[in-house]
């Protein structure tokens, strides 16, 4: 099929190089010309593992341009893939998918599905319709189609290519059978819905993920009171599976783009519609105060990070991206630096998009060696790989004070209980394996 998508971050860009894989001809708009250029060149202007490559292998199926005009008029589909950000109030703002959504009615012209694949609160789908065709020029037939993503920053292409289901919000039948043709070629199990379940689908899985992480860090905070291994708690849980072992982790809260973004935006609208959600609700507020948990540890080693040096590991919300969305590591470092620190951080791919925030106040490194040099605390903000493989013996090697605050249990227990560290984590008890006076 002939496909346009409208929108090239991370929902626009994997959906059409994924759609081209799968033997579409896809055309993906963009408003940014410098950003055109790259993806011409195969070049991803977002960081995401495997989109390089994917994109390369399909050239010839993809194109890009700023043309909107020309991607729409003869398209047979047209997703639309922009940004739905928060506004302040945590509704969501549509202003991108409504100006979609005005061109793509000033420039079809012939029968074409419209899909919404940005998440949107409920009833949107059926006022974008209206929108379009109340602003149509050309006698053409539309139908509007929820289609809502359920990719994740860092495996995007593996969620796509290897859904776990494909839900089609229809209205009309014929809608829901094109978009089955959409599909055809991605071996996943297909809901054909109205549209206001595949909206609602959209955030009560999301919403329900953001509420198992909240549950199991509450959890494990209490489990540090009381002596009990997050970890075993988790396992044992896990095995259950009504329950599942996934999002179990216990850590310093969720991040990215879409649970604190979608946890806000459903809590919002039950509120207009005087309904109160308050389990969601509660996810938000363990969220925001869990963000703050090793800010809070640390005040047992020390009342103030006036004159310390503070070597910070991981700055975005998740391994596998470069994205600082909603990231513990933005509430935490402003403390620390209003607070007196010198502060040295090192994260394998977020460090180009936190100096856009702050360019002179950190000093950046391009080794974990380099970070740990000298700190008197180290904070672990974010789980990747090279941390979770380094040598537990270079803390000691390396740091002033081996004292470790880690946010996302990095660390066997057992193993820490060997090096000459101390070692605070989440819902586990403080492992001490060195003389008190030097901490």
């Amino acid at each position: 099929m002939k496909i346009a998508v409208a929108g090239t971050g991370y929902v626009g860009l994997v959906t059409g190089v994924c759609l081209a894989e799968n033997g579409h001809f896809v055309t993906c708009v963009d408003i940014d010309n410098k950003k055109i250029a790259l993806m011409k060149q195969g070049v991803s202007p977002i960081y995401e593992p495997g989109l390089d490559e994917l994109m390369k292998k399909n050239i010839d199926k993809l194109n890009f341009t700023t043309n909107y005009k020309d991607a729409y008029k003869q398209a047979d589909v047209i997703f639309i893939g922009v940004g739905t950000p928060e506004k302040q109030d945590g509704s969501a703002n549509l202003g991108y998918v409504y100006g979609v959504a005005e061109q793509i009615a000033q420039s079809i012209e012939k029968d074409c599905i419209v899909v919404i694949k940005s998440t949107v609160p409920i009833g949107t789908n059926d006022k974008i319709e209206s929108l379009i065709k109340n602003k149509l020029i050309n006698n053409v037939r539309v139908a509007v189609v929820s289609n809502p993503e359920f990719l994740a920053q860092g495996t995007a292409i593996r969620d796509t290519l290897h859904a776990s289901r494909i839900v089609i919000g229809a209205e009309e039948s014929y809608a829901g059978e094109i978009l089955k043709e959409v599909y055809k070629n991605f071996n996943a199990p297909i809901l054909v819905t109205n549209r206001k379940s595949a909206e609602m689908i959209k955030y009560a899985s999301n919403d329900f993920l953001a509420l198992k992480i909240s549950f199991i860090n509450e959890i494990a905070n209490l489990c540090e009171d009381i002596g009990a291994n997050i970890e075993d708690v988790a396992l044992g849980m896990g095995y259950d599976r009504r329950i599942g072992n996934r999002f179990l982790n216990a850590g310093i809260g969720y991040g990215g783009s879409c649970f604190p973004k979608d946890t806000k935006a459903l809590h919002w609208l039950a509120n207009f519609h005087d309904q109160e959600l308050k389990t969601v609700k509660a996810a938000i507020d363990v969220n925001e105060n869990q963000k703050l948990k090793l800010i809070k540890k640390s005040r047992k080693y020390f009342s103030s990070f006036n004159g310390l040096n503070v070597a910070i590991l991981g700055l975005t919300f998740k391994p596998g991206t470069d994205d600082l969305r909603e990231a513990p590591s933005l509430v935490n470092i402003p403390i620390m630096l209003e607070d007196g620190a010198s502060i040295k951080a090192w994260d394998p791919v977020g460090v180009k998009n936190f100096k856009r925030i702050y360019p002179n106040e950190v000093m950046y490194c391009t080794s974990i060696e380099d970070t740990l040099k000298d700190a008197d605390v180290c904070f672990i903000f974010t789980e990747w790989e090279e941390i979770k493989h380094f040598e537990l013996s270079k803390y000691c090697d390396l740091m002033k004070k081996p004292l470790v605050i880690d946010g996302r249990n990095c660390y066997d227990l057992n193993s820490v209980k060997k090096a000459n560290i101390i070692y605070d984590s989440i819902g586990r008890q403080r492992v001490v394996s060195l003389e008190p006076e030097l901490v």
